[in-house]
């Protein structure tokens, strides 16, 4: 092992078993067997050591999510994600904090990698028909809500004591995202069709099908530019569709 990727293991294992979560470069050099003119040249000052453990995180988050096979319901894997990401977060409190913090000047490119990941799953969502807002709007709106969520749970958790609350806020934010006859179908609510599957209908349906109307199209507008149509009419249209969708 080199002496860079040492130094980076031991600092690692010292962000997850410190009290706050923080380390000092001295503490670094001395489990790491190292002098700190090692540490500076590679990694600068300790911003640069921490940024380097945040990357090093972000790396162990995403192995979940970079080589999974997409499944055929979009809204699971997008359930499953919201699961996984808050697990993450209770199995490494201490570096998920990290991982988040404010303080961290330049945020980490894995950061919009994930965001990346998740913005892709509500697409495909949106092909089919299931989402009822602009994928970009709704992975700002759940990256948000479990970052969220998460980040309490894993600071505060004296007062978020209730094992479910990470699932009913998962719920209450896909609820706004997702087309009412998709979380019909989770909630076995709705009237049974012909055909033996569930749909939603009232006000709140009735709602939501312009916006996931012009999602979907919008989607698959994305796939195959139609020819018939110049660059700039492409634009304003995917424009217009995105207003609609976001309604």
């Amino acid at each position: 092992m080199s002496t860079k990727a040492r130094i980076l293991e031991v600092a690692a294992a010292l962000v997850a078993e410190s009290p706050d979560g923080d380390v000092s470069t001295r503490a670094v050099c001395d489990a790491a067997g190292v002098g700190a003119p090692a540490l500076y040249r590679h990694f600068g000052d300790k911003e640069g050591l921490l940024s380097a453990v945040v990357d090093h995180g972000w790396d162990r988050y995403l192995a979940t999510k970079r080589h999974r096979t997409p499944g055929t319901d979009p809204v699971q894997d997008l359930r499953d994600g919201w699961d996984t990401h808050t697990e993450f977060a209770l199995q490494n409190p201490n570096l998920y904090r990290l991982m988040n913090s404010p303080a961290m000047r330049t945020p980490p490119a894995a950061a919009q990698e994930s965001h990346q990941i998740l913005t892709s799953d509500l697409q495909r969502a949106a092909e089919q028909g299931k989402l009822r807002l602009a994928p970009e709007l709704a992975a700002q709106m759940i990256m948000s809500a479990n970052v969220g969520v998460a980040l309490m749970l894993v600071s505060r958790p004296a007062t978020f004591t209730d094992g479910t609350v990470s699932r009913r806020v998962r719920d209450a934010v896909h609820a706004a995202v997702f087309t009412p006859d998709v979380m019909d179908s989770r909630t076995a609510s709705g009237s049974r069709t012909a055909s033996g599957s569930r749909t939603a209908s009232g006000p709140d349906a009735e709602g939501a099908r312009v916006p996931a109307t012009a999602a979907r199209l919008n989607a698959l507008l994305r796939q195959t530019t139609p020819p018939t149509l110049t660059p700039a009419e492409t634009t304003l249209l995917t424009e217009w569709l995105n207003r609609l969708s976001n309604e």
